[in-house]
């Protein structure tokens, strides 16, 4: 295990691989944006992500600590990763959080670090996380009712988070946004209401699909609400949604006459967005995925705790996401779930 930059850098000089390499695909995508959950706990109980008791937690020593974190990283960065999110769970409850944003922003090439957040710690932590080298927050945020929020959360905290995002908006991070699992029936009427907040603020208001990744709760129970019924009540309120530029996953992303901020739908299930995936995930416990929806893992903390080297670590992360298949809908059909949450992938 590393903390010292000089010894990562002694390993990877002798790893023999150039610096310049990048992680591509067979389809040719390349892979610049590592998703790292640090943790699996969360102090929210989503219904689209665990019941209400949570979901088995894993031991302590199954899951990474920092030193194998930082490794992780400065590989990845080395490797040629320029982006990286850190997601859990709830990464604000992991006690080490701002240490390992500062060891990505002053020890690694990594040029953009951002955070994915449920808001609720974010008032009494924004400041520490913009001194840490902070570039970009998504604040999870399904509904501004606080009766609606209690339903789907299982907790009374909306004020802290609405608390969160302002204080993220006059924090000079460059990037804010804001997260809405869209569902039929329960907070599809807010649509309207959250698009209005990219008025007066500079902010990315993005809906997302539901996800089979809720243990088994509230998946198939006719929820589901498609992107392209999202994008349909857009058009239908807006008279015009200007195309613009947005992430990878951003699959429709627009912006509004006069208002100051954008507004964008992921298709997270119907996957359109799977031919430009740039995305490597890496769970709390150290496995890596190549695709959100991936029946296979392979399994980085193991390697380094046997004692393998940086340069067969980095084989490994190659070797793993050369093998990434054309879709997620090909990758869901090889095998059986291997997670049933959320919050044991990475949001």
């Amino acid at each position: 295990m590393y903390w010292n930059e000089n010894e990562m850098k002694t390993d990877i000089i002798n790893s023999g691989i150039p610096k310049d390499i990048s992680i591509k695909d067979h389809f040719g995508r390349t892979f610049n944006y590592l998703r790292f959950a640090v943790n699996e706990e969360c102090n929210l109980r989503c219904i689209y992500c665990m019941p209400e008791e949570g979901v088995p937690f894993q031991e302590k020593a199954r899951l990474l600590g920092k030193n194998e974190i930082c490794r992780i990283i400065k590989i990845m960065s080395d490797l040629g990763i320029s982006k990286i999110r850190f997601t859990g769970g709830e990464p604000l409850l992991r006690k080490d959080l701002l240490d390992l944003i500062k060891y990505t922003y002053q020890k690694t090439d990594i040029s953009s670090i951002h955070l994915t957040t449920n808001g609720v710690l974010l008032p009494r932590n924004i400041n520490q996380l913009v001194e840490a080298g902070l570039d970009g927050i998504n604040i999870s945020l399904d509904t501004l009712n606080k009766e609606k929020f209690k339903k789907i959360t299982r907790r009374e905290e909306l004020e802290k988070v609405l608390e969160g995002l302002d204080l993220a908006l006059s924090s000079g991070i460059k990037s804010i946004k804001v997260n809405i699992v869209a569902m039929r029936d329960f907070n599809d009427d807010e649509i309207i209401d959250f698009v209005e907040l990219t008025r007066d603020n500079d902010i990315t208001v993005r809906f997302i699909e539901l996800m089979p990744f809720d243990s088994h709760q509230i998946w198939k129970t006719g929820k589901f609400y498609k992107a392209d019924e999202i994008v349909n009540d857009l058009k239908s309120h807006y008279n015009i949604l200007k195309p613009v530029k947005g992430s990878s996953t951003e699959y429709y992303i627009y912006k509004i006459k006069e208002y100051i901020g954008r507004v964008a739908v992921i298709p997270s299930y119907s996957r359109n967005l799977c031919s430009a995936c740039n995305r490597i995930r890496i769970t709390a416990d150290g496995n890596l995925l190549n695709c959100l929806y991936s029946q296979s893992e392979t399994n980085i903390r193991d390697a380094m705790r046997t004692g393998m080297q940086d340069s067969g670590i980095e084989k490994l992360i190659i070797g793993a996401m050369q093998k990434k298949l054309k879709n997620g809908w090909i990758a869901q059909g090889q095998g059986n779930d291997l997670r049933e949450s959320m919050t044991q992938i990475g949001g």
